[in-house]
C-alpha cells in the first residue's frame, strides 16, 4: 500500500510547507520577543509583528515547498488556512489557554489571502 504523502505529491508539498512555516514562525517569534525586550518596544506593535511573522512564514513555506506548477494558488490557500489553524493550536498550547474570537476569522482570511499570493509566486518562480 502506497503512502498518501509520498515524496513529490501535493499532500507532501503541503505538509512540508506547513512544517517549514511553523518552524520559521517559532524562530521569528523568539527573535521578535528578544527584540521587544532589548529595545523596549511598546506593546501596541505586537499584533502587527505577529501578522508580519505569519505572512512571512506562509510565503517562505510556499516558496520552498511548492514545486509542481499546477494549482499553486489553491495549494497556497490550503497552506495558509492550515498554517493558521496549526499555529493557533501550537501558540495556544504554549500560552496555556485557547481564546476564540473574531481575531481567528481575521487570521483565517489573511492567511488564505497570503497563501493565495504566496502560491501564485511559488508557481511563477523558476
Amino acid at each position: 500500500m502506497e503512502s498518501v504523502a509520498k515524496k513529490g505529491s501535493t499532500v507532501f508539498e503541503v505538509i512540508k510547507a506547513l512544517i517549514i512555516a511553523v518552524i520559521l514562525s517559532l524562530v521569528l517569534v523568539l527573535l521578535a520577543a528578544f527584540a521587544l525586550k532589548l529595545f523596549n518596544i511598546k506593546d501596541g506593535v505586537i499584533p502587527v509583528i505577529n501578522q508580519v511573522i505569519k505572512g512571512v512564514s506562509i510565503l517562505v513555506g510556499c516558496l520552498v515547498a511548492v514545486r509542481h506548477k499546477q494549482n499553486t494558488w489553491l495549494k497556497g490557500i490550503v497552506i495558509g488556512i492550515l498554517y493558521i489553524a496549526l499555529a493557533f493550536v501550537i501558540f495556544s498550547l504554549l500560552d496555556g489557554e485557547f481564546s476564540f474570537g473574531l481575531h481567528i476569522l481575521n487570521d483565517v482570511v489573511l492567511g488564505s489571502i497570503t497563501g493565495l499570493v504566496s502560491g501564485i509566486l511559488a508557481g511563477l518562480k523558476k
